[in-house]
């Protein structure tokens, strides 16, 4: 299968790229291709819509002060894009949306695929249209589906902890703080599976491991020898975690507990630019 894959060289895109390659598809990372562009996809089978645009680092919030410009670049982008794959003959597309469109569902509810978008922030809202915009447009002969993942980790650039494990190591104070999280390659095998899937629809939650900086900084400090002190635990009760019932009926096994203790001296390294 030939695939198109939009931002590529991003946290999620990388990942989804490496996935793809191993399943044995070819890879089309439309070079100079941006949001609001007209790409070509008429020789490619499928398309993942993994770019976004968003101030560096930053998700939630990441409009700054140009929310018209933020919404014309994700949302208006993003269903052009779809409408220009359904128009050129692409079978199959895939949208990363995030576990942003549930934020407004009330501390410690259960996430299940179904479970209608509550956002509260600009980009919960913009992924959630984009999702239904993208899900009004499946007709036969054109299968859509939205991942809904978690925080992504894992080895890297842009490497996501990077700023926590700086400050951590310089001695700054660094917040509790416990997350949802999943490994970049547990999302890449995700999307796959979803791909693959003759009766693709609808939207898939992608969520793994409930990781606390605690664990995550002890971990850096045995590496490192540090001797500051990782935050104290935050409580967990209050997390939204998502279900994935639907990826583990399709055989989805995440590992990310083996998989971060396996690269976390690498994700040390893309941190710091050091080894331990």
């Amino acid at each position: 299968m030939r695939i198109a894959l939009t931002g590529a060289s991003g946290l999620v895109g990388r990942w989804i790229a490496r996935a793809a390659l191993a399943a044995g598809h070819e890879v089309d990372p439309l070079p100079g291709w941006r949001l609001g562009h007209t790409p070509d996809l008429s020789r490619c089978d499928a398309l993942i819509h993994c770019a976004f645009h968003h101030l560096p680092g930053k998700y939630r919030g990441g409009e700054g002060t140009d929310r018209a410009g933020f919404i014309r670049a994700n949302l208006d982008g993003s269903q052009a894009l779809f409408h220009v794959a359904r128009g050129q003959g692409v079978g199959r597309v895939i949208f990363m949306s995030s576990r942003a469109v549930h934020d407004g569902h009330p501390a410690g509810t259960e996430l299940a695929d179904g479970l209608a978008p509550a956002p509260t922030s600009l980009y919960g809202e913009v992924k959630a249209q984009a999702e239904a915009q993208l899900a009004a447009l499946a007709a036969p002969g054109f299968r859509t589906a939205s991942l809904r993942p978690t925080g992504v980790f894992g080895p890297g650039q842009p490497q996501k902890w990077a700023g926590l494990i700086r400050d951590f190591l310089d001695g700054h104070p660094v917040p509790s703080r416990v997350a949802t999280e999943v490994h970049g390659a547990d999302l890449g095998e995700a999307a796959m599976l979803v791909l693959a899937d003759p009766q693709m629809s609808g939207s898939y939650n992608v969520g793994d491991l409930i990781l606390d900086h605690h664990e995550l900084l002890s971990g850096i400090a045995v590496l490192t020898g540090s001797h500051h002190q990782p935050p104290a635990r935050a409580d967990a009760s209050l997390l939204r975690v998502p279900l994935c019932a639907r990826l583990l009926d399709l055989g989805w096994r995440p590992d990310g507990l083996a998989r971060l203790h396996a690269d976390l001296q690498s994700i040390l390294r893309d941190a710091t630019g050091e080894d331990a």
